[in-house]
């Protein structure tokens, strides 16, 4: 089955379902690197898209990042640093022990 055109709002991409998108691969991939985004789907559901390298390194620059440790740096968790020193804690009232019978 060929590649369905997707509904009015964006008709630059195809819709794939997995068996046609597995048996024809390549001709997504092509499809794709020619600036074509190629949705996806499974059991009628939308599941993934596949983009060229440009497209996707546009979307996402921290993920051109050259190294993981250049992601990391990028990344909101690098701010954490000082995250514990401006931590307020409440203290919970003591109790006292309760009284057994023997």
């Amino acid at each position: 089955m060929r590649a369905q055109q997707t509904g009015p709002h964006n008709p630059d991409s195809a819709t794939w379902r997995l068996e046609d998108a597995k048996a024809r691969f390549s001709e997504l991939v092509r499809r794709a690197r020619q600036g074509v985004p190629q949705h996806v789907s499974v059991r009628g559901q939308d599941a993934v898209v596949v983009l060229s390298a440009a497209d996707f390194a546009r979307l996402a620059p921290a993920a051109a990042s050259s190294t993981l440790a250049a992601l990391f740096a990028d990344s909101p968790l690098a701010r954490l640093d000082d995250f514990e020193a401006n931590l307020v804690r409440e203290r919970a009232p003591v109790r006292d022990a309760p009284a057994f019978d023997e």
